[in-house]
């Protein structure tokens, strides 16, 4: 008798927005630039949550 495991749980990207913003803000402020830290973090964290995305469209 086999188990039928059920359909795998996606995976989580949009930490890596969340993370990768604050971080673009504290690492913005040592520039003297926090909002410009913000986009980039921003930018970077949706590159992220796009490669994980895509990743797990591919695993399915």
């Amino acid at each position: 008798m086999s188990q039928n495991p059920g359909p795998k749980s996606p995976m989580a990207g949009g930490i890596a927005i969340a993370i990768l913003s604050v971080a673009g803000v504290i690492i913005g402020s040592m520039q003297g630039q926090p909002s410009l830290g913000l986009v980039g973090g921003f930018a970077a964290g949706t590159v992220v949550a796009l490669a994980v995305w895509l990743l797990d469209r591919t695993r399915r």
